[in-house]
């Protein structure tokens, strides 16, 4: 298979990338590495049809999470004014320039040199490189908990219009943290922020909504990683201590109809009883998170405290 053969391909040059990155940061900085996963790189083929399958810049990408805003800007910097050996080709600065959807980042996009013979065939291919704070990975990994249970793909923009201008909003007030610009269209004055993120959380429940899909996750851990299940049609319901209680059911992947209609029918039922979600998940979605994020209790348990403190509603508990 052509794509994947391309993708495997790029598993060399990433490597040297990600070592080169290593090398440029700060030791207390997590840096990672992964190649596009098959779906992503066909969804991404589908949704741009002008897209070359050679062109792609992020087939094979690494990232660098750093303590500070500044020290991602710093690393960025260093980029510019000490060229590494894999040149760089672009750099997008979503700090200085954030996203409508509240993403901040700074993208560079690297070119392979080969330093040896045998290498030459891997010149040129490109390799994605990730640097952003503690506070934008946060956001970066409750954007992708809320998608994969919500099935909307927030990071393209596309969604509940409530879920999309929260994300926008938090990402305004970690940018305000962070004294560095703020994302386009949202208020900076902080009554009007708090308001407006108050009416938003209460309108998708999005306390104990999060809560209740870090609870899925952590149920379904050990179950992803060591079954053989395709789906998991799972029901989570909010109980009195604050906490969740999560009930699944597995499919293999030729029951996926039979998942699906599960999964519908228990949802027309959800609408009767606040405090509720269904979700039906891949296996494979929540590898990929676990792959991207492997903090994510962390990480969307600080984003919650974070809203929390923000709206100023009260907390649940460790």
């Amino acid at each position: 298979m052509v794509l994947n053969d391309w993708r495997a391909a790029h598993s060399l040059p990433l490597e040297r990338v990600r070592r080169e990155l290593q090398e440029r940061v700060p030791k207390d900085a997590w840096v990672a590495q992964r190649l596009k996963r098959l779906p992503s790189t066909e969804a991404k083929l589908r949704r741009f049809r002008a897209m070359k399958l050679a062109r792609m810049q992020d087939i094979g990408g690494c990232r660098a999470v750093l303590p500070t805003a500044r020290d991602a800007l710093a690393a960025a910097e260093a980029y510019r004014s000490r060229p590494p050996v894999h040149a760089i080709a672009h750099i997008d600065d979503y700090i200085a320039r954030p996203k409508a959807s509240g993403y901040r980042g700074v993208h560079l996009v690297s070119r392979f040199h080969a330093s040896e013979e045998d290498e030459s065939v891997y010149d040129g291919m490109r390799v994605e490189i990730q640097l952003r704070s503690r506070l934008q990975h946060i956001w970066a990994t409750t954007v992708e908990t809320v998608a994969i249970f919500s099935g909307q793909a927030l990071k393209s923009s596309v969604g509940d219009a409530h879920w999309l201008r929260l994300f926008a909003l938090m990402g305004t007030e970690i940018a305000c943290a962070e004294t560095l610009p703020t994302v386009p269209e949202t208020p900076v004055e902080t009554r009007a922020l708090q308001d407006e993120l108050a009416t938003l959380a209460h309108a998708v429940d999005a306390l104990p909504r999060l809560e209740r899909y870090r609870e899925t996750l952590r149920v379904l851990e050990g179950h992803v990683r060591n079954g053989r299940a395709e789906y998991f049609h799972i029901v989570v319901e909010s109980v009195p201590d604050g906490t969740a209680r999560v009930r699944w059911n597995e499919y293999a992947a030729d029951e996926r109809e039979e998942a699906v209609r599960a999964f519908e029918d228990v949802e027309a039922a959800t609408d009767h009883f606040p405090g509720t979600d269904t979700v039906l998940v891949r296996v494979a979605s929540v590898d990929a998170l676990r792959d991207a994020y492997p903090s994510y209790f962390a990480d969307t348990r600080a984003f919650s405290e974070r809203l929390r403190r923000v709206v100023g509603m009260p907390g649940q508990g460790p």
